[in-house]
């Protein structure tokens, strides 16, 4: 019904990729964060919390981090950038930022943001199938088919309208559910002393807020490794189009409250989840290997289970999906728009009407669609323990460590250039593949590479190249201008 009712409303390229720059501060925050958190906040942090207890706090002391400081420092001035220069892309907004002369910043733009963008949804494409075999008993492949379609109608024909709207209602799922399940959950534990007594028996760990072993450097580059997380919601295209959607820069200010409770109470509920998921279904006899058997990620579905009357059982596979779905339209309604918009329109068919490129918007978005369906299918039969956690931090990292870097120098650091800019993208794009599968593979540091994740150190280097290059060609150019006699 929300793609059918938004789809009245795109009459161009403009209302099918940013809604026409009308949306209101709950409908973008909601998205904002539904967005952001994806099959990772129910099924990968709930498993987390399972796994290694109260030190994955870190990742929400992380997350709530990286979400204040875009909604407070970032989110504003990028608002009135893109105003000011027309934008409804990423890679227009940066090409009118640097004045570019050619398309080559655009071209970089756009194909990084399409590679890691079919990543991303095909690990989301796979997080439906696991949904659906868990709670219901599907075959997978049915599930990740059935979930993959429906979600695709409605951003069909809806675009970022039925995309943003469908987002606050698929949050409010996901708030309700994880603020329910903690508390029921707590009240069936009948003793909190022997609770923590045998949490401690079942992992000593569990509750030491530095993880197994106390204070180590190892402990320290893991925890790092989860508060890193939060770097990707500073510039992260599928997030930052919804500032650029948003009404006005007065809207923004309510929007960042809403943003920042939404984190801290999702994202601690979902920690909580996990650490009581592992006792309590511990207690009650479920095989240890069934709880923490693929990162933990069946400990929601097998708590909710346990602990709820099967009425409510709906509310949490709707939660799921819905987390699910709310970053799959997302993803791809960007990086259809890189590829229609960045590639199509501004290099190869500028006279194209709106009504024309909003048509082939729509098939450019089924096309993705069904690329990324074919990824997640192979990747099911070619690796079966992949774990829904790190699948899915692959294709985040790729994405937050190509752009966020780029978007914070380009909003803060005027002398910025575009070929500073076009080196930290592909040395943020590079270096994610990297350190994931380069460093992490060393027999004497890979170890320490592994726990801090691949995107810290892709985000650091990306920034230094960013800065460097741009600080050489400024001082070139500089050179050339005194040597011409052009001091203007």
């Amino acid at each position: 019904m929300i793609g059918y009712f938004a789809s009245k409303k795109v009459k161009n390229v403009k209302d099918y990729y940013v809604g026409g720059k009308k949306l209101g501060f709950w409908v973008v925050a909601f998205s904002a964060r539904a967005t952001g958190e994806s099959a990772w906040l129910l099924l990968g942090l709930t498993g987390l919390g399972a796994m290694v207890g109260v030190s994955a706090f870190w990742v929400v002391l992380g997350e709530v981090a990286g979400v204040a400081i875009a909604w407070f420092f970032m989110a504003e001035k990028f608002k009135r950038l893109t105003d000011k220069y027309d934008s409804i892309t990423i890679p227009d907004y940066l090409v009118s930022r640097f004045k570019s002369t050619t398309h080559t910043l655009r071209i970089v733009a756009a194909t990084a943001l399409s590679l890691f963008v079919v990543i991303y949804v095909s690990a989301q494409i796979d997080a439906t199938g696991s949904a659906f075999e868990s709670f219901l008993g599907w075959n997978y492949f049915t599930g990740a088919i059935l979930g993959f379609f429906i979600v695709l109608a409605y951003i069909f024909t809806g675009g970022f309208v039925a995309v943003a709207w469908s987002d606050l209602f698929q949050g409010l799922i996901m708030l309700i559910g994880l603020i329910l399940l903690p508390i029921v959950a707590y009240f069936s534990i009948e003793s909190t002393v022997s609770f923590t007594q045998e949490l401690t028996t079942l992992n000593p760990s569990m509750l030491n807020i530095w993880g197994e072993g106390g204070f180590t450097l190892m402990n320290l580059f893991t925890i790092l490794g989860f508060m890193l997380i939060g770097l990707g919601f500073m510039g992260s295209p599928q997030l930052f189009i919804r500032f650029m959607s948003i009404k006005d820069t007065s809207e923004i200010k309510k929007g960042r409250w809403v943003a920042i409770a939404f984190t801290i109470i999702t994202d601690s509920c979902a920690v909580l989840v996990g650490i009581y998921g592992r006792y309590l279904l511990t207690s009650l006899g479920e095989n240890p290997e069934e709880i923490l058997g693929n990162g933990a990620q069946n400990v929601l579905p097998l708590l909710v289970e346990r602990v709820m009357p099967l009425t409510l059982i709906g509310v949490y596979i709707a939660a799921v999906l819905s987390a699910i779905m709310s970053t799959i339209d997302s993803l791809l309604v960007v990086a259809s728009s890189a590829i229609s918009r960045d590639f199509y329109q501004q290099i190869f068919k500028p006279n194209k009407t709106e009504e024309e490129l909003a048509k082939i918007s729509r098939i450019i978005t089924l096309i993705l669609a069904l690329l990324a369906l074919g990824v997640a299918m192979v990747v099911a039969i070619v690796s079966p323990t992949r774990t829904i956690f790190w699948f899915v931090m692959f294709g985040w990292s790729g994405i937050a460590a190509t752009f966020c870097p780029t978007i914070i120098l380009s909003i803060f650091w005027k002398k910025f250039s575009e070929k500073g800019a076009i080196a930290s993208m592909v040395t943020g794009f590079l270096s994610v593949p990297l350190f994931k599968f380069g460093f992490g593979s060393s027999d004497k540091y890979g170890i320490y590479f592994e726990k801090l994740g691949e995107l810290g150190p892709s985000f650091v280097l990306a920034i230094i190249v960013g800065v460097v290059v741009s600080l050489v060609f400024n001082n070139k150019r500089s050179k050339n201008d005194l040597n011409t006699g052009n001091t203007g």
